[in-house]
């Protein structure tokens, strides 16, 4: 069967079940949009930046003799001969509450143990790093599109590194609770989950422990990057040694700044030709983006006019073709299949992948699902702008990347923009192209303490669609080096 009658094969396979946000097939369905829509309708800003630190004596630490060992991953089902260890499985972050959190592990395909450890986190709020991460943007394999093979992406970013992509906060894919009130959470909780998660990981595999540690995401990651990495400052501190040997993160079309963010969207839109000079000048004129709390009427029907002039297109890469049930495929400029995450969704939801995986062994077997519908309509605290969390860590002396892919329309290139000068740092090198393989990669600019990098071509998921380009950024964003000027690189 052609890879276009497979796609539809599991698209139609897919949608029968009706319980994903896969049957949207990733083209309609937009978690971060929806949740932003809410975020709009807020009248004051809901900071929790300084309240976010958690002693020590709340951690929850288990006893991790012996765990290593049950979460080696033998083989994947349909994968190709591979040189590096994989392990995956279950870390308690909350005993009481009968909470865990699912993790995959891919050690680097050379040297190991000499290479940094990185934790990759997708966004949503409620969307799993491991479909979506691991999957179909930088993990070692992708999804054929039988739905039941895999083969090796040899742009993996465990060339570079040895990466953990957590499943994150409970409810999200196979992560889990027995007290279903945990489903009704925020960027607290989250924060504090995911830095427990990672006290224990690293009793589990000690000889990381010491290792130097990045953190790394995308979207709505653009919270709980910062928001961890804080975290684990101020409680290294509060333990007066190192517990985590944090040394930078990297955040791509991220979601930091509700102002920036609505008002970024709709230039965007613009500046591409999606919408008219009639509508844009209609939101400039008739939206106060710089406000919170609700818009005007005439506010909020611009913005739907400017939802329905742009038409049906794929919002996370503008210039990407839709996987469609119905009809052959456009071929895609990136080379990337739209019907990826069909194929992971099958994946996933396949037995004899889950008994690998060592995942669904809590007595709950349910679906595995990209995004959770639930926890992103539940989420309970989120401030409007993580501005000042993100100037903290560029005070503390840690690296901090921001990239965006340039096709993206949902967390465009234009909101980061205009959220870069409010940190207000100084200009050390000034915009430039950068280059891959003879062609330019992206733009890149350095200020003090942190760097902004875009990736030329890539949408939201900037792996998926351009990974020799995000691979030569992560390895730049790794050694602490900007981005090569060397044409023949």
């Amino acid at each position: 069967m052609s890879g276009a009658g497979n796609c539809l094969l599991v698209s139609l396979v897919l949608c029968s079940l009706a319980v994903s946000a896969q049957c949207y097939g990733g083209r309609g369905f937009d978690p971060l949009g929806e949740f932003v829509e809410v975020q709009r309708a807020k009248t004051s800003l809901n900071n929790l930046d300084e309240n976010l630190s958690i002693k020590r004596s709340t951690i929850y630490v288990e006893n991790q003799e012996g765990y290593k060992e049950v979460d080696r991953i033998l083989s994947l089902p349909g994968q190709p001969e591979v040189s590096f260890d994989q392990y995956s499985g279950y870390v308690t972050v909350d005993a009481s509450a009968g909470r865990a959190l699912f993790y995959y592990f891919a050690e680097s395909e050379n040297s190991s143990s000499t290479k940094p450890l990185v934790l990759w986190l997708n966004g949503g709020p409620g969307c799993s790093s491991l479909g979506a991460g691991a999957m179909t943007e930088l993990g070692p394999f992708r999804v054929n599109p039988d739905g039941k093979t895999l083969w090796h992406n040899k742009n993996s970013w465990n060339i570079l590194a040895n990466v953990i992509f957590l499943e994150s906060p409970a409810g999200v894919g196979f992560s889990y609770s027995n007290t279903s009130s945990d489903y009704i959470t925020g960027d607290r909780k989250t924060a504090a989950d995911a830095y427990t998660f990672l006290v224990n990981w690293l009793k589990r595999f000690p000889d990381y422990k010491h290792r130097d540690f990045y953190i790394a995401g995308e979207s709505y990651a653009g919270h709980y990057v910062p928001q961890l990495a804080d975290l684990i400052l101020k409680n290294n501190e509060i333990a007066n040694k190192t517990v985590i040997n944090l040394k930078g993160i990297a955040i791509g079309n991220a979601y930091i700044d509700i102002e920036d963010q609505n008002k970024g969207v709709y230039d965007y839109y613009w500046t591409h030709a999606l919408i008219s000079d009639e509508i844009h000048k209609g939101l400039i004129e008739n939206c106060n983006f710089s406000s919170g709390g609700p818009q005007t009427e005439l506010c909020r029907g611009f913005r739907k006019q400017a939802r329905e002039a742009k038409g049906n297109v794929f919002d996370y890469d503008i210039y990407a073709p839709l996987c469609s049930t119905t009809s052959s495929n456009t071929p895609s400029i990136s080379g990337f299949d739209p019907c990826s995450g069909y194929y992971a969704y099958a994946y996933l939801n396949t037995r004899e992948v889950q008994e690998a995986l060592h995942a669904n062994v809590a007595g709950i077997p349910k679906p595995w699902d990209e995004c959770s519908d639930y926890v992103g309509n539940n989420w309970q605290d989120s401030p409007l702008t993580v501005l000042p969390t993100i100037k903290r860590l560029m005070a503390s002396g840690i690296r901090v990347w921001i990239y965006s892919g340039d096709t993206d329309s949902v967390v465009p290139v234009t909101t980061t923009r205009y959220s870069m000068p409010k940190l207000g740092a100084a200009v050390k090198t000034p915009w430039y192209p950068w280059y891959n393989q003879g062609e330019v990669g992206g733009y890149a600019v350095e200020y003090q303490n942190i760097t902004f990098v875009t990736i030329r071509g890539a949408g939201h998921f900037v792996p998926s669609y351009q990974p020799q380009r995000a691979l030569t950024f992560f390895s730049s964003f790794l050694e602490g080096k900007l981005p090569p000027t060397n044409t023949k690189i």
